[in-house]
């Protein structure tokens, strides 16, 4: 009984520190092209954050998960010996943890699925044995640093370039982005609502099919398009600051914009990402409490809400680092530019989810900022910033593997 508590206890320690540092960091990637941009405060940014990623990892976010996160661990393996596993998901959250702490203090945006991912391998292959840890599964998810960035940022490439010969190098720029504008806010409510209903909704329970999903998608699309439009043609132009900044009251129409995106993608974000921390502690709490290693875990509300709140810490205690690397550095954003960038990611997210490819909203997001600054040539990219980026990637499934080796073999001296 008593150790039955320590694991409980410790796992759901680490994995409140999960959770802090996927808000610290993760969160922190979807809330940068509205901070960068100006379309929100930094205040503002983590109010919606609260509210959307809170609602999507407690409401979307998994009434049951997998134990073993994406499937990368032959779980039969340990099937005599169940503590292996609970030593080993104990020594992954507090490694993925720690990891994600010392990148969000550099302003690095570090997958934190790539965390828990590396964290897992480490502890199985030294802990278990080679043969315990799926490698083909880890290939594709290597491919994925590839493959989301890359996808993301062809999509925000066409999208700026579509708004700057549709809007911005016309006479009348204003007019032009009351006309099409409303068209964006079809297409990024579509997106953001897809995105929820086949990231979000299937952990519920709710049984829509793709074709449901799609009509509904539509519908509430186009409820969404007229209602922005409304608030579209109320903007009036301002003579005096449009002397300073020509495309001024332009931005302040996609800052409109901005703010639906930033809700959407938090939502969608807050279900899916949450289960990085939380499947972990639901595998230590269903070996604790039964003593046999279950496929599925049933998860007790008090830990999705453990993982939305420790989201929401970590954004509004330490979020700002990695705010400020891709909302600020990587390229100068505005509302146009952010809009183009998070709508491109949301979209990569899409394909994602319909294909089954394994991404990173992180590699992802800033694939998209690229996008967007090629779109306005080379020289608008701060090609060191996004040369750290890169080696912080590379460097993530390594750290978390020793780390969690470290932690593994801790835990299996000192532990009960």
């Amino acid at each position: 009984m008593d150790a039955q508590l320590v694991y409980i206890g410790l796992a759901a320690i680490f994995g409140l520190f999960m959770a802090w540092g996927i808000g610290a960091n993760d969160v922190a990637n979807a809330m940068a092209t509205s901070v960068g941009s100006k379309a929100l405060t930094i205040k503002q940014a983590i109010l919606v954050a609260a509210i959307f990623e809170f609602a999507g990892a407690v409401l979307a976010g998994g009434e049951v998960t997998s134990t073993i996160r994406k499937g990368i661990v032959d779980a039969d393996m340990l099937s005599a010996t169940p503590e292996l596993l609970v030593y080993g998901m104990l020594a992954s959250l507090l490694a993925a943890g720690t990891w994600l702490l010392v990148a969000s203090r550099s302003g690095w945006p570090v997958s934190t699925t790539h965390s828990i991912v590396g964290a897992i391998v480490g502890f199985a292959a030294v802990g278990i044995g080679i043969e315990a840890v799926k490698w083909g599964k880890v290939g594709t998810i290597v491919m994925s640093w590839v493959v989301s960035p890359l996808t993301a940022g062809i999509i925000a490439y066409l999208i700026y370039r579509s708004v700057q010969k549709l809007i911005l190098v016309h006479e009348n720029p204003l007019e032009r982005a009351r006309r099409y504008v409303p068209v964006y806010i079809f297409l990024a409510a579509f997106t953001m609502t897809l995105v929820t209903i086949l990231k979000g909704l299937k952990h519920v329970g709710l049984e829509i099919s793709v074709q449901q999903a799609y009509l509904l998608a539509v519908a509430i699309a186009v409820g969404i398009a007229l209602i922005g439009s409304f608030f579209i043609r109320k903007i009036q132009p301002d003579p005096k600051a449009e002397k300073d900044q020509h495309y001024i009251t332009v931005e302040r129409v996609f800052a409109v914009l901005m703010v639906v995106t930033a809700c959407g993608m938090a939502f969608a974000h807050g279900s899916n990402d949450v289960a990085n921390a939380i499947g972990p502690l639901a595998a230590v709490i269903g070996i604790a409490t039964t003593g046999t290693i279950a496929a599925k875990s049933s998860l007790p509300i008090w830990v999705l809400m453990l993982g939305g709140g420790g989201i929401v810490i970590g954004l509004a205690t330490f979020g700002r680092h990695v705010i400020a690397t891709v909302g600020k550095k990587i390229t100068q954003l505005t509302p146009s530019r952010g809009f183009a960038a998070e709508l491109a990611a949301a979209t990569t997210i899409v394909i994602a989810s319909g294909t089954g490819i394994p991404i990173s909203t992180t590699h992802t997001l800033v694939g998209a900022v690229l996008g967007v600054g090629m779109a306005r040539g080379i020289e608008a990219i701060d090609l060191r910033i996004v040369t750290r980026i890169f080696v912080s990637w590379v460097v993530t499934i390594p750290a978390g593997a020793i780390l969690a080796i470290i932690f593994f073999f801790a835990f299996r001296a000192f532990l009960p």
